[in-house]
């Protein structure tokens, strides 16, 4: 399972898909414009949603 963590504060995150509840994992997808975004993706259905926010920034996970 992914642990975002806060750079600022420390706060840890995990998350599960709320349709099969399976661990959201790392990854990333491009943008039209070509830049990389941190999402969490569910392996089994395949969902996205873009990486938690905590104290004004993205919370990182170590991949």
């Amino acid at each position: 399972m992914a642990t975002y963590r806060c750079g600022v504060c420390g706060m840890g995150v995990n998350a599960t898909c709320a349709d099969c509840d399976k661990p959201l994992v790392n990854a990333t997808i491009q943008t039209a414009d070509g830049r990389e975004v941190q999402v969490s993706r569910c392996p089994e259905c395949d969902g996205k949603i873009k990486s938690p926010m905590c104290c004004g920034q993205d919370m990182t996970c170590a991949v």
